[in-house]
Parts: structure tokens; C-alpha cells; sequence
């Protein structure tokens, strides 16, 4: 058999014809690798096919968390029209433990080992099809895996001195219970905004300053400044953040993706007012913005009218574009 290092390689098996109902619902290919989860080889198969046993049973094996075991027909199954076919099936076991209700969807396929090319025949419903599990229906598989002349014919491989090698490959899908939704809006200039104003901004200590929380959209915001500079911009700058305020309530791993414009009011001339815009994924209650948003020289040169009557004002708006939530 070959080795399970070797590179895969997959291709239409040419000894396959489409001929017969059932052939046309079965996708076959040939590759290198072994079946990743059960090999059941079967030595002296004509003693087996000549022998009164219908129905062989093989092993129990394990995968992903439930247990199965394959069903070889060495003459077909009768009552299912595999008359001069092999017929091999995927069953799950102990179905009576399994809870009320239960169902298991699979994707799987069942091999032959070619022992003249040292390849895999790779047997599997078309377009990857899955397959559900449950109460009514314990087994599924192929009632015409390989018509039984063209598996005895040596010239083939199939089989080799009397001996023969099925497998199986099983996955499970499992709903992980994770996904997301995207609720995005065309893009336009509604911004909504909130004016925030700082009085007696000269005889603050504090390093931080929050604003009261507000709404903007089905959100709530606060405005975080730090009047003489944070980090590295300590005494230099002014820095001023946008914040989600209320995130926590938020649903796990949501993401606000917003437009806002964040600006220092001049009340000598507005159009001489500091504003500065982007566009951001807010994805945790850290706050974003510009730790260097106003050089402090400019914020107190009287001539630009940020800081009247010992009061800053500052402004935000916001365009809410898009909110992400996990999808449970």
C-alpha cells in the first residue's frame, strides 16, 4: 500500500464507465494517499463471495467523536439492486445511545486499493454531497460500488492473490455555533454630532477628562481628552479619543466601523476651527483618535479663539456605516 507520505495526486479513474443509474451518481477519482481513518483488508475474498455470508461487518472506528463501521456486500445487495456489484457502505454504531433527536450530517468516501498502480480508487457522492445520519436512516454508501467482473479481473488490481483493501475517510460537520452578520448602510453625509464644552479649562488638574455619555445612532459615545497631551505628547499636545462607551453590552467580538470628524470649536472664527476626520473599526472600548491632535502653543495663542472665557468646546461627529455581530 502506499505510503502516507507521498503526494497526493487525484484523477478520473479510466477502467469507470457511467453507465448504470447508480454509476451516474457517483463521483470516482484515483489517488496516492491511503484512506485516512480504516483500511479493511480482506484475504481469500472468493472464500468470503462463495461463502452464505450476505453482509460482512468490520471493526468499530472513531472519528470525530462517533463511532462507525463499514458493510461489505462481496455479491451486492440484493434488495438493492447490486446484483454482479460490490456494495459497501458507512454505518454508525450504537445509534441507541446517541440522544433523542439526534442527527449527524457526514461527508465521506470509501476506497479500493489498486495494487498494480499502488493507488487508491476513490469512491464518493457527486459534488461532494453530504449525507445525514439519524434515527431512520443508519448507513448510507454505494449499492453499485464496482461491478464484480471488472473488480475480479487481475488486469485491474483490485484484486491481488485473493486479497483485497477497502477504506473509508469521515468528516463530520459540526455547526461551530459561530459566524457573523454585517449590517452595513450605503454611505452618506448625515453626520449627527455632540458639542462638548470644557469650562474653567485652566484651572483643571486632571489628566483625563471624560465626557458624559451620548447617543448616536443605537450607540452610546464619550469624548476622552487629556488637556495637556498623553504618552509622549505630555506637554506638547492636546490629545483627544472617540470611544464606544456602552461596548461591553455589546454582543462577543462585535465591530462598530464608523465616520467621524473630531474637532476643536475657535470661537473667534470658525472656519479657523481644528478638525480632523477618519474612518475606523471600533473594535473594543479603547478609545480612537490623535494623542497629538492641537499643539498646546497653538490651543492657548489667544488670536485663534480655541480656549474663550477659560472654556474649550469641543465637537464630534459621527456616521454610523456598519455594525458586525457573531451569528449564534
Amino acid at each position: 500500500m502506499s505510503s502516507p507520505k507521498r503526494k497526493r495526486v487525484e484523477e478520473e479513474d479510466p477502467t469507470i464507465h457511467s453507465t448504470g443509474h447508480e454509476l451516474a451518481k457517483v463521483s470516482r477519482s484515483i489517488r496516492d494517499v491511503q484512506p485516512g481513518h480504516y483500511l479493511l483488508k480482506i484475504k481469500s475474498f472468493s472464500v468470503l463471495a462463495e461463502s452464505e455470508m450476505e453482509k460482512y461487518e468490520s471493526d468499530e472506528f472513531e472519528t470525530d467523536g462517533y463511532k462507525w463501521k463499514l458493510y461489505l456486500y462481496p455479491n451486492g445487495k440484493k434488495d438493492a439492486n447490486g446484483n454482479n456489484y460490490i456494495s459497501l457502505y458507512l454505518a454508525i454504531c450504537d445509534a441507541s445511545s446517541l440522544p433523542q433527536g439526534w442527527e449527524v450530517n457526514v461527508h465521506f468516501k470509501l476506497f479500493v486499493y489498486d495494487h498494480i498502480k499502488d493507488k487508491y480508487l476513490t469512491i464518493q457522492g457527486t459534488d461532494g454531497s453530504i449525507r445525514r445520519f439519524h434515527v431512520m436512516k443508519t448507513e448510507w454508501g454505494f449499492d453499485e460500488l464496482l461491478p464484480l467482473n471488472l473488480f475480479k479481473n487481475p488486469s485491474n488490481g483490485y484484486l491481488f492473490e485473493d486479497s483485497c483493501v477497502f477504506g473509508a475517510e469521515v468528516l463530520v460537520i459540526k455547526y461551530s455555533g459561530l459566524g457573523q452578520c454585517l449590517d452595513i448602510k450605503k454611505v452618506t453625509t448625515n453626520f449627527n454630532s455632540y458639542t462638548w464644552k470644557i469650562e474653567k479649562i485652566s484651572s483643571i488638574k486632571e489628566e483625563l477628562l471624560k465626557s458624559v455619555k451620548f447617543k448616536i445612532g443605537e450607540l452610546e459615545w464619550m469624548l476622552i481628552v487629556y488637556p495637556k497631551g498623553n504618552g509622549i505628547y505630555k506637554g506638547e499636545s492636546l490629545s483627544l479619543f472617540l470611544t464606544v462607551a456602552n461596548y461591553s453590552t455589546l454582543p462577543p467580538n462585535s465591530r462598530v466601523y464608523a465616520e467621524y470628524k473630531l474637532g476643536i470649536l475657535s470661537e473667534v472664527n470658525r472656519s479657523g476651527s481644528k478638525k480632523l476626520d477618519c474612518t475606523k473599526w471600533f473594535v473594543n472600548s479603547t478609545g480612537y483618535g490623535y494623542p497629538s491632535f492641537i499643539l498646546l502653543s497653538d490651543l492657548n495663542d489667544k488670536s485663534k479663539g480655541y480656549i474663550v472665557n477659560d472654556t474649550l468646546v469641543v465637537e464630534v461627529e459621527i456616521n454610523i456605516i456598519g455594525v458586525t455581530n457573531n451569528v449564534l
